[in-house]
């Protein structure tokens, strides 16, 4: 046991070798703690057993859900009565597809179709787990590796859903205190990543460099290269563009013939193009790995099902195989821009190239609500009439940046010029029906 002397020799000389404000901080926030519990303790109101019953009754709890419109346009749902593919029964019509994103016509190719239903007998529906518990099989591992490979990068990571690719790999490598540079018109994944990632965001105009630039310029003021002007990390989002720009199918990079040593992280989705399931991200070893530690989608959802990724294994050989592909939807895509810019009630948006256009009404109105509804309108009746084409649809209370609505349309490699001017007929009778 100590000795009392000596423990109050040792307080003496603690407040001797203190300097004064310290021992005055110290004091402050003791008082301030004191006074804080003798408040809570004294401060409450109380209430007598007739007041307690009186509140208790005349409580009323704030809905579990909030109100819901029944009319609200996500709950508008087109009921698919067939397999999908450049056909599709939609409601009970037969319609030529505009609507899905099947870009290279792959989910009516008999070969791959036969390679996931052997993949289905051999290792069942599901892994039942996510990659680092029981989740990983072979034939995940081939896909990365084959992934890789047709990327030209080091190593690839597969993802089981698309959205959650992007959205997991920002904030892996994003923080609190980071700096990201962001087109404004980024899809809602990399939205909820950049949420995720807590960095501090800075939108540029949608493709407009010499904003970024701007943007950029107000960080370090330099006269060269951008990324290594900026000592950037660049991250590529190519859901839309991988298996379908460049020469061969490779992305943006190749069609804009970039030293692949210039980006950092590649993703993508294999929901478009491919036609599978999931994304994947591709870079140096040192970026990719370490999404299998920090990736939330990756360590936390069950894996992919192995079916869908011998689907895609396959859908890659056939890219392979067959470059030619992607220079008939290329063509494709511009002929349908060509002959859809026609529109005499609708303008069309979109790059040439790009298999997804979107269709805006040509007078803006000035409720949102009833632009979309209207919209829907359109949408309807072209389905009745053959036609699958849909309202794009967005969170527009949640969306970072305005959207206006519009009418999504997709190109498909197997559309011929006879389908592209049937689907514009319809569509241009039916917008003059409803807009006159």
């Amino acid at each position: 046991m100590v000795a009392i002397p000596y423990l109050f020799n040792e307080i003496e000389r603690i407040f001797r070798n203190t300097p004064l404000y310290a021992i005055t901080l110290e004091a402050f926030l003791l008082l301030s703690v004191i006074w804080l519990l003798l408040y809570k303790r004294n401060g409450r109101k109380h209430f007598t057993k007739e007041e307690e019953e009186e509140l208790i009754a005349n409580y009323e709890p704030e809905p579990l859900v909030p109100h819901t419109d029944p009319n609200h346009p996500l709950l508008h749902v087109r009921l698919v009565q067939s397999k999908v593919g450049k056909r599709v029964v939609v409601n009970g019509y037969d319609c030529l597809n505009l609507a899905s994103h099947n870009y290279l016509g792959l989910l009516e190719d008999e070969e791959i179709l036969e390679d996931a239903c052997k993949s289905l007998r051999k290792y069942g529906v599901g892994s039942c787990g996510p990659r680092g518990f029981y989740g990983t099989m072979d034939v995940h591992l081939d896909l990365e590796e084959r992934l890789a490979k047709f990327m030209r990068m080091e190593e690839a990571v597969v993802y089981s859903y698309g959205f959650s690719t992007v959205a997991s790999a920002i904030p892996a490598y994003s923080k609190r205190g980071d700096i990201i540079f962001v087109d404004a018109a980024v899809n809602f994944a990399i939205q909820k990543g950049l949420d995720a990632s807590r960095s501090t965001i800075y939108f540029y105009k949608h493709n407009d460099m010499a904003d970024l630039e701007r943007l950029l310029m107000q960080q370090e003021q330099k006269d060269r290269k951008l990324r290594a002007k900026y000592k950037l990390r660049l991250f590529l989002d190519e859901s839309i563009s991988f298996g379908v720009l460049g020469k061969t199918g490779r992305g943006i990079a190749e069609h804009f013939n970039v030293d692949l040593v210039e980006v950092d992280l590649i993703s993508a989705g294999m929901e478009w193009a491919m036609g599978s399931i999931g994304g994947f991200c591709v870079g140096s070893h040192f970026i990719v790995e370490h999404q299998r530690l920090s990736g939330v989608g990756y360590c936390f959802s069950a894996s992919l099902p192995p079916m869908l990724a011998q689907a895609a294994i396959s859908a890659l050989n056939r890219f392979e195989k067959d470059p030619q592909i992607f220079a008939e939807l290329q063509e494709t895509s511009r002929l349908l821009h060509e002959i859809f810019s026609n529109f005499s009630k609708l303008t069309i948006g979109g790059h040439p190239l790009s298999p997804v256009k979107h269709l805006y009404l040509n007078i803006i109105w000035e409720q949102v609500n009833e632009e979309h509804k209207k919209l829907m309108e359109i949408s309807d009746k072209c389905i009745a009439r053959g036609i699958a084409v849909i309202e794009a649809c967005y969170l527009y209370n949640i969306e970072k940046q305005p959207v206006r609505p519009s009418l999504r349309v997709t190109a498909n490699r197997l559309l011929t010029l006879t389908d592209i001017n049937d689907a514009f007929e319809i569509i241009e009778d039916v917008t003059k029906e409803l807009l006159n």
